[in-house]
């Protein structure tokens, strides 16, 4: 075998510099293989039956005739699965029985799981799962969201649910302009080009399930809980993912799939259609939120409410943080927030790209856009008027926070001091034109990780982590980084990620997973880097050093760490028509270190563009009769496509992270955050309407210039 020696001369800088993705040649060339494509020997498949009803009972499955159907091996239902755990604190902090197929006959909303068909082929599979005639004993159900709902109670997640100092009414009396307002926003759904897909079967006594999820070892720790095995006993892999934002934990395929292989002892693989992802999977919930500001007659606050309504299902509560935003961005010294949810039969929301920033931003920012108007103060010198020095909530001082100079930046690149800040003045034929700017916060966390670095005998590296690229360029960013640490060119590094066995690691959510996984890689690179004897040879079996960082993530000072960034629109609106065309954006960030600018850049404007998407297009609207969608397909849920964003620009300012070793805070998340809001805060410049219910469609724009009520 033939070996390289050590080099001993650092190679340049690798983070900071431009790389196309790794594996982006195999993606382009199909020699990527996502989770359900991957071929099986003696693979059977099965496809879920939802319930047609919003609350009830399973009162009969028959099954004898779709079990004589061409290819039927078995019908799996509530009367004969297997019975699974439920009881257990999952990876998220508590029990969350979504995913408990088939244990009792209870539906809690339309698209319930109420049995699965396996066959040979997946078209026999879903032909005789569309055959499968199950009666229910149906009750009166409840999927009506509204600001006002009598059900509304406060409920902590991921954040404490209240927050509050100081007196409101007394500081909303004594300000010189008040602003007072509800801004609501949708059901938003994921939809990611990949649906979501797992093969499991049993391989030598262990469990091994092939998926498409954001967090490998999140999954495998999951479903060895429910189904009660050794940890050890569970491999859940997932090389490629066709895109995640949220959705991609453990859901009701997955465990669908172990039963269906426990039960036939061969693989069995499960896909959702586009149709079962909108009630399976997850999406991000409605809000109706009441912003209430107070400020002095130099526009400084000194009231904030912000009270943030979503819904939960009956099965689980979720919450969706939009209050949260409000800890961060403004102080007053009466400043209250507040997380509230009201209890519906509907399917459980979850974690969409930035979970609460996203909507809470919107009425947040739209509010302070509201308050410059009525101060006579330009948008940006009201923020400017009120930038904390530490947390408002909190009292913790800041890691950094540059927000003020993305703002000057992007004003300056925007052409900002040119604006007059009279609405409805500017016009191009049948177009009104209008600009709007608005601020955007995100946390930049890290959770401890694993890795292993290994030093091969031929002169590469490779470098194992549970990683989750759901897109991102995560793997292309944790090559660079490993490159730097060993200081040698990414050429001689090789990345696996995706696999369970791999250890611990952060899953790829919250803006965490590159910033938690390069430290990991890094620490195992230097040390690795350390034990090299420069010159020497590598023994046949390579040299590996391991790195858990969990001390070292312990260890973080308490702090507000947050990325942050400033965001621009200009639009145009024909009130003939009610159309609205967003022409440029702008987006100016202060995200830590950049390690690949490319995918960065990529990212930050995958998040304005759907920031577009939130302002004009997504909205998943329910049938309060039948309790399930109108239109769950890519067809009846618009977002945005290329004719809809002419113009998106994205750039960032130095600001490293200093305590995180490689100066990483985290990008994933943040391009969406405050984009709405601009776009919202451009349309009310360009036609002196505000809006402040998304999305801003053609008929709301006609019935708000009539003065008629929103429909």
């Amino acid at each position: 075998m033939t070996t390289a020696p050590i080099r001993t001369t650092p190679a340049k800088g690798a983070v900071g510099t431009a790389h196309t993705r790794v594996e982006g040649r195999d993606k382009v060339t199909g020699a990527a293989r996502y989770a359900g494509e991957i071929p099986f020997a003696d693979l059977a498949h099965g496809w879920l039956v939802l319930s047609t009803v919003a609350r009830g009972r399973v009162s009969s499955v028959e099954t004898a005739p779709v079990l004589a159907m061409p290819g039927v091996l078995a019908v799996l239902h509530h009367g004969n699965a297997p019975r699974v755990e439920t009881d257990y604190i999952g990876i998220l902090g508590k029990p969350d029985p979504t995913a408990a197929l088939f244990q009792h006959d209870r539906v809690p909303h339309v698209g319930w799981p109420v049995a699965m068909v396996v066959a040979e082929t997946s078209e026999q599979a879903r032909e005789a799962a569309e055959a499968l005639v199950v009666r229910y004993e149906e009750e009166p159900h409840d999927v009506a969201f509204s600001g006002d709902h009598p059900g509304a109670y406060t409920l902590d997640g991921v954040m404490p649910a209240v927050t509050e100092k100081g007196d409101l009414e007394p500081a909303l009396a004594a300000s010189a302009v008040v602003v007072d307002e509800e801004y609501t926003t949708p059901e938003e759904h994921h939809a990611m080009m990949e649906p979501h897909a797992a093969t499991a079967r049993w391989d030598g006594g262990r469990l091994d399930v092939v998926d498409s999820n954001q967090g490998t070892g999140w999954v495998a720790f999951e479903l060895a809980k429910m189904f009660s095995l050794d940890p050890a006993s569970v491999r859940v892999r997932s090389e490629h993912i066709g895109g995640g934002f949220g959705s991609k934990g453990l859901r009701a395929h997955q465990v669908a799939a172990v039963m269906g292989t426990t039960l036939l002892q061969r693989p069995v693989r499960v896909v959702l259609s586009r149709r079962q992802m909108f009630s399976l999977t997850g999406y991000r919930s409605p809000t109706a939120q009441r912003v209430r500001l107070g400020a002095d007659a130099d526009g400084r606050l000194l009231a904030l409410e912000h009270r943030a309504l979503s819904l939960t299902s009956t099965v689980h509560e979720f919450v969706e943080p939009s209050a949260g935003v409000a800890r961060v961005m403004y102080d007053a010294d009466a400043h209250r927030t507040a997380n509230e949810v009201v209890r519906l039969d509907v399917p459980t929301p979850t974690f969409m790209r930035g979970p609460g920033e996203a909507p809470g931003s919107f009425a947040l920012e739209a509010a302070l856009d509201e308050l410059a108007e009525k101060s006579g103060i330009d948008p940006i010198e009201l923020r400017v008027r009120n930038e904390p020095d530490r947390g408002p909530v909190s009292g913790l001082p800041f890691s950094s926070r540059r927000l003020l100079a993305c703002f000057r930046e992007g004003a300056e690149r925007f052409g900002w001091a040119d604006r007059d800040p009279r609405p409805g003045l500017r016009r191009e034929g049948r177009w009104l034109l209008g600009t709007g700017t608005a601020a955007a916060s995100f946390g930049a966390g890290a959770g401890p990780s694993t890795a292993a670095v290994t030093a091969e005998p031929d002169g590469s590296f490779t470098v194992r982590i549970a990683a989750a690229d759901i897109g991102t360029g995560a793997r292309t960013a944790l090559t660079l980084v490993a490159a730097d640490a060993l200081e040698v060119t990414p050429d001689r590094v090789r990345v696996r990620i995706g696999d369970s066995d791999f250890g611990p690691a952060m899953i790829a959510g919250g803006s965490m997973g590159t910033r938690s996984w390069a430290w990991a890689v890094s620490a195992a690179a230097r040390e690795l880097r350390e034990r090299l004897a420069p010159g020497a040879d590598v023994p046949p079996e390579g040299i590996t050093v391991r790195s858990d960082t969990s001390e070292a993530v312990g260890a973080l000072a308490k702090k507000e760490r947050h990325s942050f960034g400033a965001q621009f629109a200009e639009v145009a609106v024909d009130t003939g028509t009610g159309e609205v065309r967003v022409r440029r954006m702008l987006g100016i960030f202060a995200a830590g270190r950049i390690v690949n600018p490319l995918t960065a850049r990529n990212q930050l404007v995958g998040g304005m563009a759907w920031g577009i998407s939130m302002a004009l297009h997504e909205e998943a609207v329910r049938d309060r009769a039948t309790g399930g969608h109108y239109g769950a397909d890519l067809a009846g849920y618009h977002v945005a496509t290329h004719a809809d964003v002419p113009r998106v620009e994205a750039d960032w300012i130095d600001d490293p992270d200093p305590e995180d070793p490689v100066g990483i805070k985290g990008i994933g998340e943040i391009g969406i955050v405050g984009a709405a809001a601009a776009v919202a805060n451009a349309v009310w410049h360009a036609t002196g309407v505000r809006h402040r219910s998304l999305p801003i469609r053609p008929d709301r724009v006609l019935l708000a210039d009539t003065g008629a009520p929103d429909a």
